[in-house]
């Protein structure tokens, strides 16, 4: 049978979603912990990777059992042998044709910015930092320039592994919660890095640097060495991903609040 999962995780104490040969991946504690209920060895496949100190809040994954267990088993049974920085959110049995990646219709990333000249203790690993005072309305302009599909060569990690530059965003939108930005984008996929290197655009325009037109400019351009540098991982959340109904798994988006 095949089950797949809503998972949540704080990414600080893991090296990203990737299994790792140390078993210090997300993955890793994710199959050790299924295996535990299922008594077999296990194999996750996620709807995206996510990178070192990068978070999530609606990641979901399949995996292939060989017994069957209620779903309140993958449930909380499986939360009972995962660390407390990783949670199933939810379990349903899928087809067998269902794929938790390729079966994606879009995935959504929230990425928390603290704007202040000292940066928080409490959220430094839960949000990115800058300095200097950023203007949201220079910012917000050039976010419309990355709606649509593009090709976004220049915001491409050079070890992105993507047949294709080409993506199609369907929301890039940012707003202020006191001394936070909450920037929200939605894709149809996204390709390595990208996120954080539109961030990265964006907080140089936001500070004045270059024109809300800057963005058309490094799009045309389509040249990563002409981009800023990737901004910090910290503040990057994989907040939910969205499928066709028929697939039958639980509609639930998730957004960031910012409590602080």
């Amino acid at each position: 049978m095949k089950i797949s999962l809503g998972i949540s995780y704080d990414g600080t104490p893991f090296f990203g979603w990737q299994s790792q040969l140390d078993k210090s991946g997300v993955q890793d504690a994710l199959e050790l912990a299924i295996a535990r209920i299922a008594q077999h060895a296990i194999r996750v496949h996620a709807a995206g990777r996510t990178d070192t100190g990068v978070h999530a809040l609606g990641q979901v994954v399949h995996f292939e059992a060989q017994v069957e267990r209620p779903l309140s088993a993958w449930v909380r049974g499986v939360n009972a042998h995962l660390p407390s920085t990783v949670r199933v959110q939810w379990a349903r049995e899928v087809a067998d044709d269902f794929h938790a990646r390729f079966s994606a219709r879009s995935r959504s990333y929230q990425y928390v910015l603290y704007n202040a000249p000292v940066e928080s203790a409490l959220m430094a690993d839960h949000a990115g930092w800058y300095h200097l005072p950023l203007d949201i309305a220079a910012m917000q302009e050039a976010m419309r320039y990355l709606v649509g599909e593009h090709d976004f060569s220049a915001f491409r990690a050079a070890q992105c592994q993507a047949k294709s530059p080409i993506r199609t965003i369907t929301k890039a939108e940012v707003h202020q919660e006191g001394r936070y930005f909450i920037f929200d984008f939605s894709a149809n996929a996204f390709l390595h890095h990208q996120v954080r290197n539109m961030i990265g655009a964006l907080i140089y325009i936001g500070k004045g640097a270059h024109p809300p037109s800057y963005i058309q400019d490094l799009l045309q351009k389509r040249n990563r060495i002409l981009s800023p540098p990737t901004f910090s991982p910290k503040g990057l959340y994989l907040t939910s991903v969205s499928y066709d109904a028929k697939w039958g798994l639980p509609d639930l988006p998730e957004k960031l609040t910012v409590l602080l």
